[in-house]
């Protein structure tokens, strides 16, 4: 059976790929029938033969799911959703679905105490806001009084 799929191929650490078509059963780094394009994931480029890859497809090449998820995002295949192309443990999916109950818990925590805090009586409130204000202004001027230098005839009198 004929596949287009991608090869990988480019640096170490910097992978390009391109698009051929192959027999499935052999390396497709070495022996490929075409050449059909090329995609560089780090810039989302994809450039492609349209015209030979509709002439494969019409001889009975299958597509790869990576290679008919960039087909369906150019237009040549029309799908209605995109195929999945990674598979996920059991594992893994355990995890991720406890991290997002855990997140949804904490929403729906700050959710409560936001309604709770608007639900508590504006003259609270108020007079919340004005003791925060008044420690403030107790510690700045602290701080001003600390932070002052004493003049030197006042050091000179205190000293006798």
């Amino acid at each position: 059976m004929l596949k287009i799929r991608l090869a990988r191929v480019g640096k170490k650490k910097m992978p390009l790929y391109r698009v051929v078509v192959s027999e499935s059963t052999k390396d497709m780094y070495g022996n490929h029938l075409e050449i059909l394009g090329h995609h560089n994931p780090h810039t989302k480029e994809t450039v492609l033969k349209n015209d030979r890859i509709e002439h494969w497809l019409k001889m009975g090449a299958q597509s790869s799911e990576v290679v008919s998820n960039l087909l369906a995002k150019v237009g040549l295949v029309k799908t209605e959703k995109k195929a999945k192309a990674v598979s996920i443990s059991k594992k893994r999916q355990t995890k991720i679905d406890a991290k997002k109950a855990a997140k949804k818990e904490k929403e729906e925590a700050a959710k409560v105490a936001a309604e709770e805090k608007a639900e508590a009586p504006a003259e609270e409130v108020k007079e919340e806001a004005v003791a925060e204000e008044k420690a403030e202004a107790e510690v700045t001027t602290e701080e001003k009084l600390a932070t002052e230098e004493v003049p030197a005839e006042v050091a000179s009198d205190e000293a006798k």
